[in-house]
């Protein structure tokens, strides 16, 4: 039995549609376990709209809620009680559980995952690896997309090593490729930091990296993994989150104009749009798992409804039976990170 963490009272929609996507969910996935964090009276009540097995439920109760404006390491020592820090606590303490899920406070969620959950031994910072759709049908991981503005040249080569084996054990890529984001592919491109970046990754025999990337290559799925700093990684995702959102409404304002649009889509283009609604659809690819802690953690979008919550539940559960996190320390061991940084230092 996978069991697994439910921040119920996380994100704009909690917690209705959170736990309509625990209980769709559980049908999913036969071996789920799930324990929702909340407000035990706000959570039963969403329970009892539907049918489910409630044995592999539980509740507890929590009396606080970690608001989207609340200063995240504020909120980690003064809220004690919300279903955030309670829930973080529990994943630490007790070896059962192998994940967290939550739509609330992206900074809360990174502060708490490093604090209380720890991170694992030689990582310098975590970083957030949300899957985007790519041209192919499959999926492009993007390592750091908010949890770090500023990065070390280490940092990005551990965020690498981190994304190759979270991509081999959670999405079945054997030998996934790895790019570093930049203002252009040539090996000299980029600020100092990116430049070292590029001769320490070069460099490491944990991961097969192919050199810079550029953004408008990202959802081409040539490269399995886009490596960035916070900051670029942030934008970035946001840029194509909102290219991918208008690129739908566009269409949609496009075939509903007129009668005669409406006849042609519905004769000959809705096969054909509806593929591509799928493909730029990132409900499906879950949220952000949380690299470099002890244990799952996933954070999802803040406005997520029940399928980015089935989604995310997914991916956690994914994560926990391909052991990642087991498999994130044994890369980070492979590598001698003194004698990487010196030798990239120095040409």
């Amino acid at each position: 039995m996978i069991k697994l963490i439910l921040d119920a009272m996380g994100g704009d929609n909690a917690p209705g549609e959170i736990v309509k996507g625990a209980v769709q969910a559980l049908e999913e996935q036969k071996d789920l376990y799930l324990i929702l964090m909340g407000r035990e009276e706000a959570v039963n009540a969403e329970l009892a709209k539907y049918s489910y097995d409630a044995a592999r439920v539980e509740v507890v109760n929590c009396t606080e809620v970690i608001e989207m404006n609340d200063i995240p390491t504020e909120a980690i020592k003064k809220k004690k009680d919300s279903s955030l820090v309670k829930g973080l606590w529990m994943l630490k303490k007790e070896d059962e559980i192998g994940g967290f899920v939550t739509a609330g406070s992206t900074g809360a969620t990174i502060v708490g995952g490093q604090l209380i959950v720890g991170r694992i031994r030689g990582v310098n910072r975590a970083a957030l690896c949300p899957a985007l759709p790519s041209k192919n049908g499959g999926m492009t991981l993007l390592c750091d997309s908010g949890a770090n503005a500023e990065c070390k040249p280490q940092m990005l080569c551990q965020f690498a090593v981190l994304a190759s084996a979270y991509a081999k054990t959670t999405y079945g890529v054997a030998e996934p490729t790895v790019g570093l984001l930049n203002n252009g592919t040539e090996e000299h491109k980029g600020d100092p930091v990116h430049q070292e970046a590029y001769q320490m990754m070069k460099k490491t025999d944990a991961i097969n990296f192919v050199g810079n990337v550029e953004g408008r290559e990202i959802n081409y799925g040539d490269t399995d993994i886009v490596v960035a700093d916070g900051f670029s990684g942030n934008t970035t995702l946001k840029g194509i989150e909102g290219c991918g959102k208008l690129v739908l409404d566009e269409i949609k304002k496009m075939f509903t104009s007129s009668l005669w649009s409406k006849i042609g889509y519905a004769l000959f283009l809705r096969k054909a749009v509806k593929g591509m609604r799928k493909k730029l659809d990132f409900e499906q690819y879950g949220g952000a798992l949380l690299l470099g802690v002890k244990k799952v953690v996933v954070k999802t979008h803040g406005s997520s409804k029940a399928k980015s919550i089935v989604a995310a539940l997914r991916q956690a559960g994914n994560a926990v039976r391909g052991n990642t996190v087991q498999a994130m320390e044994a890369e980070l061991a492979k590598v001698d990170w003194e004698h990487l940084v010196d030798e990239s230092s120095n040409g």
